[in-house]
């Protein structure tokens, strides 16, 4: 039987270790909380201080920045990439390939399309529909 974990270098030499989530097989760093009934796809990527609410869904090749927040029954679409310290609110679905800055936050039941870019430290908030609504 194979081992549970892998071990990478980053970019300043250090090592991380992940473990790969029971529900899906990505890989979660030591340090983020992922909630068991999270789907964590493999492929994605979960870095430290990463918290994952229940009922979440995390695509394949996704990569979530250290201290991002993602709600209960979020979706991120695959290839996705969420920035440090951003925070995408309950129910919200993020698209294929979307990027979310540093920061920034996303209103729960919000739907960003693919191939979308919300900047560092923005804020945003859409009906069900992907139409921006008013702050």
């Amino acid at each position: 039987m194979g081992k549970n974990y892998i071990d990478i270098e980053n970019d300043r030499g250090e090592t991380l270790r992940y473990r790969k989530h029971a529900n899906g097989r990505g890989l979660i760093a030591n340090g983020a909380k992922v909630h068991p009934s999270a789907l964590v796809e493999a492929g994605a990527y979960i870095e430290p201080g990463v918290q994952i609410g229940p009922g979440a869904r995390i695509g394949r090749g996704v990569w979530i920045e250290p201290d991002a927040v993602i709600a209960m029954n979020a979706e991120i679409a695959p290839h996705a990439h969420i920035g440090p310290g951003a925070a995408i609110g309950a129910g919200a679905k993020i698209g294929v390939r979307t990027f979310i800055g540093a920061g920034a936050r996303v209103a729960a039941e919000s739907l960003i399309g693919d191939d979308v870019n919300v900047g560092d430290g923005e804020s945003i908030a859409t009906d069900r529909r992907g139409l921006r609504l008013a702050a």
